[in-house]
C-alpha cells in the first residue's frame, strides 16, 4: 500500500534575501515567510474540504519549520509530530554566510564544492550522504506509521533535495543541478510504496496559491 508524502520547505527566513546558509541555525521567518505559512495552512484546509484529507503533520525540530506548520495544524485540527532527523544539514563554517563570502575566503574549497558538493562538502559540515540517509529513513518511518494515508512534512531545502535524490535513485552529487531549489512552502508530492522501497515523484514545487 502506498503513502503520499506532501513535502514543504519552511517559509522565507530573515537570511533568505541574501541567500545565506541557515542550516541548523535558529533563523526566524520574515513577514512574507509567515504569510507563506498561512497560505500553506489554507491549502491544507482546502485539501481536506475537497475530499483529500491530510492524516498527519510532521516537522523538523528546527523552529522555522515548526512555526511554518502551525497554520496547517490549526486548519486540520492536528498536533504535529517533530522528527529530529528532518532537520536541515549542518553547513559547518558556512552557517550564516553566502557561498560568495565563503569563496572570497577559500576559493579552492568553494570550487571543489561547486564541482561535487557531496564529495567536497563545506569544512566542518555534515556529510551529505549521512544527511540523505537519515532524512530518507525518517520519511520511510513516517510512511510506515501512516500507511495508505497522506502526510504533510515540513522540512528544509537541502535536506529534502538530498532525500529526493536518495529515494529516486538520482546521484546525490547532482542534487543542486536536478533540484536547484525547493520554493518556500511550495508542495512536492512523493509516493512511497512497499515500506519505502519504491518512490515516485508526483509533483514538484506546486505553489499554495489562494
Amino acid at each position: 500500500m502506498s503513502t503520499t508524502l506532501l513535502l514543504a520547505r519552511h517559509g522565507q527566513t530573515l537570511w533568505h534575501a541574501e541567500n545565506r546558509y541557515a542550516g541548523v541555525s535558529d533563523v526566524g521567518l520574515t513577514d512574507e515567510g509567515r504569510a507563506q505559512a498561512v497560505r500553506l495552512g489554507w491549502w491544507a484546509g482546502r485539501q481536506a474540504a475537497a475530499g483529500a484529507p491530510i492524516d498527519a503533520v510532521w516537522t523538523s525540530t528546527v523552529p522555522r519549520a515548526i512555526v511554518t506548520a502551525e497554520p496547517a495544524c490549526r486548519a486540520l485540527d492536528l498536533v504535529p509530530t517533530r522528527e529530529h532527523d528532518l532537520r536541515e544539514c549542518d553547513f559547518g563554517v558556512v552557517e550564516g554566510r553566502t557561498l560568495a563570502e565563503f569563496e572570497a575566503v577559500d576559493p579552492t574549497a568553494a570550487a571543489a564544492f561547486r564541482a561535487d558538493p557531496v564529495v567536497n562538502p563545506f569544512p566542518a559540515a555534515e556529510d551529505p550522504r549521512a544527511a540523505a540517509t537519515r532524512g530518507a529513513d525518517a520519511l520511510r518511518r513516517i510512511a510506515a506509521a501512516h500507511e495508505g494515508g497522506r502526510v504533510l512534512v515540513v522540512a528544509h531545502n537541502t535536506l529534502l533535495r538530498l532525500v529526493l535524490c536518495e529515494l529516486l535513485s538520482i546521484p546525490l552529487a547532482d542534487y543542486r543541478r536536478v533540484f536547484p531549489r525547493l520554493r518556500n512552502t511550495a508542495v512536492t508530492e512523493l509516493r512511497l510504496d512497499d515500506n519505502g522501497k519504491g518512490a515516485a515523484l508526483l509533483s514538484l514545487n506546486v505553489p499554495c496559491e489562494r
